[in-house]
């Protein structure tokens, strides 16, 4: 075991892809950006011994950003556009919701109204509310616009995708600002007329999944994956650059190691992720759930030291990476819990079983994501490496003829969602496949 361990140890090509990710530039889906970072990940995989390396592309909904704006009073707050809304302007009166419940919606009259809300919970509410949620509930309330308030401090606006996968371009306008942008409205023009534009270009496009193979040909696999898009407006080294570097680390130190593995290992790094799973749900789709013995998807990892991962209810996914951490005697958190907002959760959602992997960071919500600070600097090789050692033991057991992984029954997968009060939420953004 200690020779592949030192390999990686010592191994910088999951890193130098990390840095050719960061550098392209511009990762949005559909755009030049993502295909260069694409065939990047296609080169680096071949590089490292993977075999069958390709593009698979399919059609996405194209958004390329122009320019956006609050006015309030007389004055031109700073914004950026969230992804897909719609090229458009509204004015109507602000009403800040705080958190953005759903129960702050209820009793709220929004109508024509422009939405304020937060990008955190409070600590005393049980479940994470995704942005989508709480745009859709302005939306299905009749607010004429939408305006995302950073939690975290700094200046930076929050940016991520609105939209659903049948109408992909959102019905109003929306805009993230900054925690003090967001408080500076909030303070001064609750209650007054606000107007809210977003320019920006929508058209037809085509992203693209790169896949490859490592380990013996047998029809089942084990998935690696992560996404290799971003959003437009930083580096994306921790969402989701980091997570390719894993999966491109990890296929090396597997490659290394084919004669230990019994299962056949495909490594699918996704297009599109950002803009709704689009390129996870074109390979579920096309993919027959039965050959799938588990997925393993990377995204916020790298981030902090110790891995975080999210099991969704599977006790040999548990038993595994309990397993992996005693034998290294290397602290990884498990969450048994449902997560529906990653590239794992198109097969989940059946009862595929599958891990989301991520990373603990000690701070609430994205941090640095989904902002302009999401840059390489954040990150260190060291974390990096030690994270790819951990994932590729534990996809070697994952792997393993002795390791049997029994999928759940879908209505099982919906039931748990009721109960963790996740099926609302999904409902109203159209995520709901029961």
């Amino acid at each position: 075991m200690s020779t592949w361990i030192g390999d990686a140890f010592t191994s910088d090509v999951g890193w130098d892809h990390l840095e050719t990710l960061v550098d392209i530039g511009n990762r949005m889906a559909g755009s030049d950006g993502e295909r260069r970072a694409a065939e990047a990940t296609r080169e680096a995989l071949a590089a490292v011994g993977a075999r069958d390396v390709r593009l698979d592309p399919f059609d996405v909904q194209g958004w390329t950003r122009g320019s956006s704006a609050v006015e309030a009073g007389e004055t031109t707050q700073d914004s950026i556009a969230l992804p897909r809304s719609p090229s458009t302007t509204v004015t109507g009166e602000l009403v800040d919701l705080g958190y953005g419940l759903p129960t702050d919606f209820e009793d709220a009259d929004l109508e024509g109204c422009v939405v304020m809300v937060a990008s955190n919970v409070p600590d005393h509410y049980d479940r994470f509310v995704h942005r989508r949620e709480k745009y859709y509930y302005a939306v299905e309330a009749g607010a004429a616009g939408f305006v995302f308030r950073n939690h975290v401090e700094g200046c930076l606006p929050p940016t991520g995708s609105v939209g659903t996968e049948a109408s992909p371009i959102g019905e109003i306008p929306a805009v993230g600002v900054s925690k003090e942008v967001g408080a500076r409205l909030g303070r001064r023009f609750t209650g007054e007329p606000v107007t809210v534009r977003v320019d920006a270009t929508i058209h037809d496009a085509t992203s693209q999944n790169v896949h490859a193979d490592v380990g013996p040909d047998t029809d089942e696999a084990v998935l690696l994956t992560s996404h290799v898009d971003a959003h437009d407006i930083a580096e994306g080294a921790g969402d989701n650059g980091a997570g390719t570097a894993v999966v491109v680390e990890v296929a090396r130190a597997l490659a290394a190691r084919e004669d230990e593995l019994d299962t056949r290992v495909h490594c699918v790094v996704y297009g599109a992720e950002e803009v709704g799973l689009v390129g996870s749900g074109h390979d579920a789709d096309a993919r027959d759930h039965g050959t799938v013995k588990a997925i393993v998807n990377n995204d916020g990892v790298g981030r902090g030291r110790t891995l975080r991962l999210y099991t969704h209810g599977f006790e040999t996914l548990e038993t595994a990476t309990t397993t992996v951490a005693e034998r290294f005697d290397h602290p990884i958190t498990t969450v048994p819990q449902l997560g529906p907002h990653s590239d794992h959760w198109p097969y989940v959602q059946w009862g595929v079983p599958g891990i989301h992997v991520m990373s603990e960071t000690g701070d609430e919500g994205r941090g640095w994501g989904h902002t302009f600070a999401d840059t390489l600097d954040k990150l260190e090789p060291r974390t990096v490496r030690e994270q790819s050692i951990l994932l590729t033991e534990l996809v070697v057991e994952l792997a393993a003829d002795s390791t049997t992984i029994s999928p759940r029954d879908p209505t099982s997968i919906a039931e748990q969602l009721e109960a963790e009060d996740l099926a609302e939420g999904m409902r109203i953004i159209g995520d709901w496949p029961y």
